[in-house]
Parts: C-alpha cells; sequence; structure tokens
C-alpha cells in the first residue's frame, strides 16, 4: 500500500505537500581534528519551510565548517545550499536553496507548514519524516509519549553541547541515523518537531519542539545565530532534594557553580536554592521546569543585572550577577599544515576549568609525526599561550606568526605554554 494510503484519503493533500517538502541533505565538512585537513562527507534531512527556499535541520547535520552542501528535493532535482546559520544549544540549523541554480533550471519544490506544539496531548499520532541510512523519503508512525522530556547534559554527536534551554518531544516513531533534522509532523502534514536523536536499540526518540523552533528560526535568519546570556549555574529539580530536609518547596537548587562565573564571583555555593529573578518567583520543582528557567536567563540581554533571591539553609538573601554571553566550550579550529599542528581557540569554559589567569591561548588538538610541532614536543591538550611573546587573544594572533613563518621572515618560534598546571617553554623550529 502507497504510505499516503496509511494516513487516509482526506489526509493526501497536505500530507502529499509535507512529503514533497522533505529533503536529503549531503555536507562535505571540513575537519583538522589531527594535524592535517580532510574532507568528510555526511549526510541528513531537512524540511523546506518556506517559498524562499529556506530548509530547517539539525546543527550536528550543518554548521559553519561546512564546505560545501547539497540539498535532494522529493522531485530528484540536486541544488547546491548556502549555509545561513545555526544553534547548537537547540541542535538546529538554517540552509537555503541556491536561488540563482533554483531560477536557472526552473526548479520548483513545496514547503512545509509549521505550526505551534503547545496543543499537542500525549498518544497523539505522529510521523517521522526523513532519510535514514540513505532511504530517501522514509516514513514511520508513532505516537507522541512525552511532550516535554528534558534531556540534561545533551551533547550532539559533532560534540557540541545541547538541550539545557529547552525540552523535547518524545515519540515512539522510528528515528534512526540519517532522519536527523527532518520533521515530525501530524496526520495532518503540519510540521511539530524536528527529529533529532534515538536511544540507540529502543523506540525511545526524540524531537525539537516547533514552539521552540520557531524563535530561533528567525533569529538565525536576522543573524545567523543566537546570543544568550549566562550567569554560570547548574540547576536541578528540587524534588530531587525536599526529603533530605531544605525547608522550601519553591524555587530551583543550585547543582553546580563554573568556578569563574558571574555566580562564583558574587558567591553563590551548590546547595543554595534561587527562589526569584528580577521579582518573579522561580518554579523549578519538576525536571521539565528547569530548562525554562535556564532559557528565561538566557533571553535577558548580555550584561543584564539580576536581583537573585537566595535560600541558604534557613537564611534567605540577595545576590545581583551580572550576565555574560553563553559561550561554547568548543572554540574555533585552524589548521597550520607546515608545523603538523591542529589548535582550538580556548572557550572561556575551558579556560575557567584549567584555571587560566588570563582568559585566552589555543589549544593543540592534534600534530602530524615527523613535523615541527611534533618534534618540538608540543603535546595534545596543551594550551599555548604566547607565541614569540605574542599573548594569543585571538586566532588571527596566531596565524599573523604563522604566515611571516611560511615567508621565511623568521625561523623559530618561541611557545609559553600551560600544561598541566605547570609553564614549560617550546622552541618550534
Amino acid at each position: 500500500m502507497p504510505i499516503l494510503g496509511l494516513l487516509g484519503q482526506d489526509a493526501d493533500p497536505a500530507f502529499r505537500n509535507l512529503l514533497n517538502s522533505v529533503v536529503r541533505i549531503d555536507v562535505w565538512e571540513r575537519d583538522i581534528n589531527n594535524g592535517f585537513e580532510q574532507i568528510n562527507r555526511s549526510q541528513g534531512s531537512g524540511v523546506i519551510v518556506s517559498q524562499e527556499g529556506y530548509i530547517l535541520t539539525n546543527a550536528h547535520v550543518v554548521n559553519p565548517n561546512a564546505q560545501r552542501i547539497e540539498v535532494t528535493l522529493a522531485n530528484k532535482h540536486r541544488v547546491p545550499a548556502r549555509f545561513v546559520g545555526w544553534d547548537h544549544w537547540t541542535d538546529l540549523a538554517v540552509i537555503q536553496l541556491d536561488a540563482g541554480v533554483v531560477a536557472e533550471r526552473g526548479v520548483t519544490f513545496s514547503f512545509a507548514n509549521i505550526v505551534d506544539s503547545k496543543g499537542l496531548t500525549l498518544g497523539d499520532a505522529l510521523y517521522a519524516v526523513g532519510t535514514p541510512y540513505g532511504l530517501n523519503r522514509t516514513l514511520t508512525k508513532g505516537i507522541l509519549s512525552n511532550a516535554e522530556r528534558y534531556l540534561e547534559g545533551y551533547i550532539t554527536p559533532t560534540g557540541y553541547e545541547s538541550g539545557d534551554y529547552n525540552t523535547w518531544l518524545q515519540t515512539d516513531a522510528a528515528i534512526n541515523p540519517g532522519n536527523s533534522g527532518g520533521p515530525l509532523v501530524r496526520p495532518n502534514g503540519d510540521v511539530i518537531g524536528i527529529n533529532t536523536q534515538v536511544v540507540r536499540g529502543t523506540t525511545l526518540g526524540f524531537a525539537i519542539p516547533s514552539n521552540v523552533i520557531i524563535p530561533v528560526w528567525g533569529e538565525l535568519l536576522r543573524n545567523g545565530e543566537v546570543t544568550r546570556s549566562y550567569i554560570g549555574v547548574t540547576l536541578s529539580p528540587l524534588q530531587d532534594v525536599l526529603e533530605e530536609g531544605n525547608i522550601t518547596d519553591q524555587g530551583a537548587l543550585i547543582a553546580n557553580v563554573d568556578s569563574g562565573s558571574p555566580a562564583y564571583n558574587v558567591g553563590l555555593l551548590p546547595g543554595d536554592i534561587i527562589t526569584s529573578i528580577n521579582g518573579e518567583p522561580v518554579d523549578g520543582y519538576f525536571p521539565e521546569q528547569i530548562p525554562v528557567i535556564m532559557a528565561k536567563v538566557a533571553r535577558y540581554p548580555v550584561e543584564s543585572r539580576l536581583e537573585l533571591v537566595v535560600q541558604r539553609g534557613p537564611e534567605s538573601f540577595v545576590k545581583e550577577v551580572v550576565t555574560e554571553r553563553l559561550e561554547s566550550r568548543v572554540g574555533a579550529k585552524e589548521l597550520f599544515p607546515k608545523w603538523g599542528l591542529s589548535i582550538e581557540k580556548v572557550s572561556k569554559a575551558v579556560a575557567r576549568e584549567s584555571k587560566l589567569v588570563e582568559k585566552t591561548g589555543v589549544r593543540v588538538l592534534g600534530m602530524q609525526p615527523a613535523l615541527p610541532a611534533s618534534n618540538a614536543g608540543l603535546r595534545i591538550n596543551d594550551i599555548i599561550l604566547k607565541a614569540n611573546n605574542v599573548r594569543l587573544q585571538e586566532l588571527q594572533d596566531l596565524k599573523g606568526l604563522y604566515a611571516q613563518y611560511e615567508a621565511g621572515e623568521i625561523r623559530t618560534v618561541l611557545f609559553e605554554v600551560y600544561r598541566q598546571g605547570t609553564i614549560a617553554y617550546i622552541v618550534l623550529q
């Protein structure tokens, strides 16, 4: 039976449009982790969501390192696409079909209707559409198993943090590798989520809900990224600790405070309970309420002053924190071929964990044997603080010295390196 027959005749036109909007995405991405450059090819799914050819997919399918993006439409046309923006915190990305190629070839395409996911009910029928294992236009059926699942500490397949600022839709519709970025839809063809991950060997699949997607999509179209505020706390639900004798049942528990963060600098501690933010009560009794609180803090403009009411044992007090810009642990990467060296800019998170006085430097990701970086004695995870007495605040600082080395203007480079709590000096020739 044709897959549309499973839905009944009334749903055919809308669902046919939806199926025709689902695409296969092939990505060629630059990888420099091992001291040399290689181009890796990967594949995922996406869904066209506008007449301008904008496509929603996952950030772990497409990211700024993409060298080439090719989209295969339902009508078999293969069209190049450009990268528009991404947000790994929600695992969302936007690309766009090449308008010139579309016009030149007379390519036509359908686009899907994305609607708010707030009206979903447990047990609602849902369909996952995508390209699992490269099998185009695959449709699987399931139900909504949970409308607000919290996946604490989720790391995307490409190594980026995700999930702290949103809940997920859980479904038993089969989601497999290659489904990533495809839509989760209702029987009427409305998109209510983007498929993201599955727990292997189970019927547990997860999708980003459309009430998260819609505002992120808008910001990616405007700015190419989403800017968030950060205070440096990890929160846990109160339900996990009430039996231990806490005297309040309202608020959210601080499970961890990042060293050197705004929260750390004003003296907040693990075990404290935040009961209000800027006069608004904090309700963090259940796990699914935690990302709502985190998202609320994140929406404040960077460098906002937040007044926190905090409970510590029987004592209640007020702390004012100034937010910082939220940054990933993963920094920008660069390759220096003649040295056989690949590096990553040190993020604030890594700098704090390494207890660096200056929150700058680059971290060694990999080296090729028998080339200058390896011969000099650099090691993976070394943090290079200075090169020829120039403090490395940006990748460009090291790239400038490398250009001089390539041109023969300098023959040696003296690195000041932070290695496991000590400073070492290494000469590269």
